[in-house]
């Protein structure tokens, strides 16, 4: 009897083992065909989306995976940072009434920001842009109504009119035609003089061209410098200097009759003392200064107001060691009071009188500085390198001010210009210690 029952209880449990076997099976082909069904149902959707479905989707991880992030930088004397452009930013121009910045980029735009707003937490620009190719420099007309640029694909300068609209807003329209091809190596430089009489072109071997307004080449300079690294017009528009591989900076006078007619380039002065090769070059507002930066690892500032047709020499007023590295660029305040060298991505500005380093900015850019600018009333300095423009509050300028006019108090022997003196140096005692106490942007 025990026998039987256990007989019987092993052939149930035989058949539990068989019956599990056989669900478990079942089950695994049922998977295994739900599987398919799936594969297929997902290839038939990838077919009707089409290819560029999955493509997309990888290349929209893979933008989100190398996708750079972007610069960070904070200072005391950053009072904004000018975000518009998608590229690299190339050049900076101030327009002559001082209202306007023109900036270029490899996004085939120029943009233009209004200076009222460099200390609002917006910034607005207007947007020209540059067909099927892109500009690396720009310049504005001396009416500020116009502003030429160098193309890049092109190799030429083009020229843009500024229109104002009925309702008050501005649009871009570029000349019908373009200059003509003349450079035969890369471009440094392009300008307009504040006269409206001409404009120039540089390149990098020893080529600057002087243009007429129409595209017509008026004379050709060979500055005999091996190489040229920078070149550029005098705000009074009477001069062109260049500066490259040898260690003096050449200028010359570009030479009109009453009539405006065009007469000759003359050789004007030299500036005659650096060691080495010179980086680049920077005027005064009134062109009576000028500030050199050179690889002998010095900027030196010089008095350039004198009658040089009188064989009377520029002389030297001061020499500062600085870091500087090619493409180093060098800015002096529109009153000479500041001289600002920038040296990879970092700026130096230093008081021009004493030669003392005032500021250090260091890693404004996450790229080489490629321009580097006073506005015209040095009230802010401004540099370019990555998509975005430091805008910074000119405070070694409002320190040198006040430094010059408490001498002139301690001279003064008329009450009237004392008081009038401690009013200035109160008003812009104010201003600065306003703009040290402002918020970093």
């Amino acid at each position: 009897m025990e026998v039987a029952a256990l007989i019987a209880l092993t052939l149930l449990l035989g058949a539990l083992v068989i019956l599990v076997a056989l669900a478990v099976g079942r089950r695994k082909e049922e998977i295994r065909e739900e599987t398919e069904q799936a594969a297929e149902f997902a290839a038939e959707s990838s077919a009707a989306k089409g290819p560029a479905s999955k493509k997309q989707k990888q290349e929209k991880q893979r933008s989100r995976k190398d996708k750079p992030s972007q610069h960070t930088f904070s200072h005391p004397l950053l009072a904004s940072s000018l975000k518009g452009h998608s590229g690299n930013v190339t050049c900076l121009d101030f327009s002559s009434n001082g209202k306007y910045l023109a900036s270029c980029a490899d996004d085939r735009t120029v943009r233009i920001w209004s200076t009222k707003d460099f200390l609002d937490r917006e910034h607005k620009c207007l947007r020209a842009n540059v067909e099927l190719d892109h500009a690396t420099l720009v310049s504005f007309s001396p009416d500020s109504r116009a502003f030429i640029t160098w193309l890049a694909n092109g190799d030429a300068i083009r020229i843009f009119k500024m229109i104002k609209k009925d309702d008050g807003t501005l649009s871009f329209k570029a000349a019908a035609e373009d200059f003509p091809q003349k450079h035969k190596a890369p471009i440094l430089n392009i300008g307009i003089a504040e006269t409206g009489k001409f404009i120039m072109s540089a390149s990098t071997d020893t080529s600057i061209h002087i243009w007429d307004l129409k595209g017509d080449i008026l004379a050709s300079i060979n500055t005999n410098q091996m190489t040229n690294s920078y070149a550029a017009i005098s705000p009074c528009g009477r001069f062109v200097a260049s500066c490259g591989f040898t260690p003096d900076v050449k200028v010359w006078e570009v030479c009109f009759g009453k009539g405006g007619e065009f007469r000759e380039v003359a050789r004007a002065f030299d500036l005659k003392g650096h060691s080495a090769g010179v980086h680049a070059f920077a005027f005064s507002n009134d062109s009576h200064r000028m500030v050199t930066v050179s690889k002998d690892g010095t900027w030196k500032l010089w008095n350039t107001d004198v009658e040089y047709k009188k064989q009377q020499d520029p002389y030297l007023l001061k020499t500062v060691p600085c870091a500087s590295s090619d493409g180093s660029r060098v800015a002096l305040s529109p009153d000479g009071r500041v001289v600002a060298v920038s040296d990879g991505c970092n700026v130096a500005m230093y008081d021009a009188a004493s030669g003392k380093l005032e500021e250090e900015l260091h890693g404004v850019h996450s790229v080489e500085i490629t321009d580097l600018r006073f506005d015209i009333n040095g009230r802010f300095l401004v540099c370019s390198g990555d998509k975005a423009i430091r805008v910074f509050h000119n405070a070694p300028g409002y320190r040198a001010a006040i430094r010059d006019m408490q001498d002139m108090l301690k001279k003064a022997q008329n009450e009237a210009m004392k008081q009038r003196l401690q009013q200035q140096i109160k008003e812009a005692q104010s201003a600065l210690d306003t703009v040290l106490a402002a918020p970093v942007d």
